[in-house]
C-alpha cells in the first residue's frame, strides 16, 4: 500500500446471510482488514450485502425530513427524548466537531433508540421502517467486521462482539446517524468554518455510505489528508476512539473532515454514518493485557466527548 490510498477489499466470503464460512476465508479477511487498519486507517468493503439500492432508499426518505419547515424539525430535537439524549434532530451549525472551528455546516438525524416513541411522520411517512430497517442491517455487518477484527489479532473471535450484545437497545449508544449538507453560499461562511470539521469517532468503529458528492477527506498514516470519494455499492470503515484504546494502538482511530464545496457549487450531500459503540456498562480494557490506557466505561468516555462538541451549543449533556 505504498500510495496509502484507501483499499478496497471484496467482502463476498462473508456477505449478509451467508453461513459457514471456512476458517481460512475468515483468516485471510482478518489479516487484510488488519492491514488496512494499521497501514491506513481506513477500509471500503464491496460485496457486504447492503446494496446501493438500500442506501439511496433511506438517503431518499432522510432528505424528505431535511427539507422541511424547521418548525416541522423542532419537536424532534436532539436532547427532547427521555429514552435517549443522543436520539434525534441536529440543526446545522448546532454542533463542532472540531470544537475550535465555528459550527459544523451540516444538520442531522440520529437513530439510537429504535424504541423511542415520537417519530417523523407528517410528510415522511416511511422514515421510521426506513431508518429501524436499515439500523439493522448495519448491526449485522459490524458484528461480522467486529469479528474479523479480533481474528486479525490472533484474539478469541467473540471478544469485541460480547461488549456489542445490547445494540438497538436503550443501553447502547451505537447510532445510525444521517448526515445533511445543504447547499453553501461561500459569501456567508464564517472564518474556518468547514462542513464538518477535523475529528475522530468516539466508539469502536463507523459504516459511512456516502452520496456522490465529494468533499470527505481522511488522515492518513503519513499525515496527509487524502479525498475518501464515494464509491457506488461499497461501505467505508473506519476505526474508532475506544478501539484505539482496546487495541493499545494497533487499530489507530483516523482523523476525517469533510470540506466546503467549491465556490458557486450549490449541491447538497448526504451520508449515512453508522457509528458502533460498545454496550454503555462495557469497561474497555487494553486487550493485549497493558495497561497503556486506563479501563474506562465506554458511556462514560462517550458523554465527555459529546460535551466537547456541544458544550457551547445546548446543555444537552
Amino acid at each position: 500500500m505504498e500510495s496509502m490510498e484507501i483499499p478496497v477489499l471484496d467482502f463476498n466470503v462473508y456477505e449478509l446471510g451467508k453461513a459457514d464460512v471456512s476458517a481460512a476465508n475468515l483468516e485471510k479477511l482478518s489479516k487484510e482488514l488488519r492491514r488496512a487498519f494499521t497501514e491506513v486507517g481506513f477500509v471500503y468493503l464491496k460485496n457486504t450485502g447492503i446494496n446501493q439500492e438500500e442506501v439511496e432508499n433511506v438517503m431518499r426518505v432522510s432528505k424528505k425530513f431535511f427539507c422541511l419547515p424547521e418548525d416541522m424539525k423542532k419537536p424532534f430535537s436532539r436532547g427532547s427524548f427521555s429514552c435517549n439524549l443522543n436520539h434525534g434532530w441536529v440543526s446545522v451549525e448546532n454542533e463542532s466537531l472540531n470544537p475550535r472551528r465555528p459550527g459544523d455546516l451540516k444538520e442531522a438525524y440520529n437513530i439510537t433508540s429504535l424504541t423511542a416513541d415520537n417519530w417523523p411522520s407528517e410528510g415522511v411517512e416511511d422514515f421510521r421502517d426506513a431508518q429501524v430497517s436499515f439500523f439493522l442491517r448495519c448491526k449485522e455487518l459490524s458484528l461480522r467486521v467486529l469479528r474479523l477484527m479480533a481474528l486479525g489479532l490472533g484474539l478469541d473471535s467473540e471478544v469485541f462482539i460480547s461488549a456489542h450484545k445490547h445494540i438497538g437497545s436503550d443501553v447502547s449508544a451505537t447510532t445510525l446517524r444521517s448526515l445533511y449538507y445543504p447547499p453553501v453560499n461561500s459569501t456567508c461562511v464564517k472564518d474556518n468554518q468547514l462542513r464538518c470539521g477535523e475529528h475522530s469517532d468516539y466508539g469502536s468503529m463507523t459504516l459511512l455510505f456516502q452520496s456522490p458528492e465529494s468533499g470527505l477527506q481522511v488522515l492518513n498514516r503519513a499525515g496527509e489528508f487524502i479525498s475518501a470519494p464515494s464509491i457506488p455499492g461499497t461501505v467505508l470503515i473506519n476505526i474508532a476512539d475506544l478501539m484505539q484504546r482496546w487495541t493499545s494502538d494497533v487499530y489507530v482511530s483516523a482523523v476525517h473532515r469533510v470540506l466546503l464545496p467549491p465556490a458557486g457549487d450549490a449541491s447538497t450531500r448526504q451520508s449515512l454514518a453508522f457509528f458502533v459503540h460498545p454496550d454503555d456498562e462495557a469497561i474497555i480494557s487494553c486487550c493485549d493485557g497493558s495497561d497503556k490506557y486506563p479501563p474506562i466505561k465506554s458511556l462514560d468516555y462517550l458523554l465527555s466527548r459529546f460535551n466537547d462538541s456541544y458544550v457551547q451549543k445546548q446543555n444537552v449533556v
